[in-house]
C-alpha cells in the first residue's frame, strides 16, 4: 500500500530532510585527502544527536544483508555504487566519493546522497558525478500530478544512456514514509506513460546510480553490503527525497 502524505506530516519529513541536507555538507566539508570514513560516520553520528534525530541506516537489516548495517552513513569510494560500510580508509586524492544518508524525525524519515571528488579531480569523473545530478534534476521534474513512475524512470535513463553510462541492475529509488524504504520501487529507466500515476501526498527517493564502464553489471564486495561495479569503472550515486504536490515536486531534503 502507498501512504498519502498530509500537509503536517510532508512538514515534519521536511525537517527530517533538512538533516539530511545539513550532514551531508558537514561530511562534504570534512572529507579531505587523510580522512577516514569512520570519521565521517562519526561526524553525521553527532550532528545526528545534536538535532534528536535517528539514524534512519543504523542496525536496518533488509533479509538479502548477511547482517545489519553497521554505521549512519554509507561511504562508497571509487567503484563502489552504494551501501559502501563505513571503515577505517582513510580518503586519497582524487577519491570519487559517494555519501548517502537518512534521517527519521518523529519516525518520519529523509534520504539524500551526494557525489564529489576528494582532492584533485579527473575530469571524466567530474562529468559522471554532473551527468548524474542532471539525471536526478530530468527525474524530480516529472514528480508531478497526472506524471507515471515510467516518466521518471525515463527521463533518468534517457540522460545516463545518452552518455554511454550504465545505470546499475536492480537498483533504483523507493517510496519514503514511515519507513526508509517503502512501496513502490523507482527505477532508474523505464517506458514514458508507464507505471504508477503520481498523485500529490506520495514521496519517492530519486536516485541515479551512474557507472563510467557503461556495463550494468554489479557484484557485492566482502562485507555483504557494498555495491560495487562488475568491471571495477567508477560510479556516481546522488539521490532527494521528493514529494509530490499540487504545485509539482517539492523536494524534501533541499538544504
Amino acid at each position: 500500500m502507498i501512504e498519502l502524505k498530509s500537509e503536517d506530516e510532508l512538514a515534519v519529513m521536511r525537517e527530517a530532510g533538512r538533516i539530511v541536507a545539513r550532514v551531508l555538507a558537514a561530511v562534504r566539508e570534512r572529507a579531505r585527502v587523510g580522512t577516514s570514513l569512520l570519521e565521517l560516520d562519526e561526524l553525521a553520528a553527532s550532528i545526528l544527536d545534536e538535532c534528536g534525530a535517528k539514524s534512519s541506516f543504523l542496525h536496518y537489516h533488509p533479509n538479502w544483508a548477511p547482517n545489519p548495517y553497521p554505521g549512519v552513513l554509507c561511504t562508497s569510494v571509487n567503484d563502489a555504487i552504494v551501501h559502501g560500510v563505513p571503515n577505517e580508509y582513510r580518503l586519497c586524492d582524487g577519491d570519487l566519493l559517494s555519501i548517502d544518508f537518512g534521517a527519521a524525525v518523529d519516525g518520519w524519515h529523509g534520504d539524500a546522497a551526494t557525489s564529489f571528488v576528494v582532492g584533485t579531480a579527473d575530469q571524466a569523473d567530474l562529468d559522471l558525478i554532473a551527468t548524474a545530478e542532471r539525471g536526478l534534476a530530468a527525474g524530480i521534474a516529472q514528480v508531478r500530478p497526472g506524471n507515471r513512475l515510467g516518466d521518471v524512470a525515463h527521463a533518468i535513463g534517457v540522460i545516463g544512456r545518452a552518455a554511454g553510462y550504465g545505470l546499475t541492475a536492480d537498483h533504483g529509488g523507493h517510496g519514503v514514509g514511515r519507513a526508509m524504504h517503502e512501496a513502490p520501487h523507482v527505477p532508474n529507466e523505464g517506458r514514458p506513460g508507464r507505471g504508477l500515476g503520481l498523485r500529490p501526498g506520495m514521496v519517492f527517493a530519486i536516485e541515479p546510480m551512474f557507472t563510467r564502464g557503461g556495463g550494468d553489471d554489479y557484484r557485492y564486495g566482502d562485507d555483504g553490503w557494498t555495491v560495487l561495479t562488475a568491471d571495477g569503472s567508477r560510479a556516481a550515486h546522488v539521490e532527494h527525497t521528493v514529494a509530490v504536490t499540487e504545485d509539482g515536486p517539492l523536494v524534501l531534503t533541499a538544504p
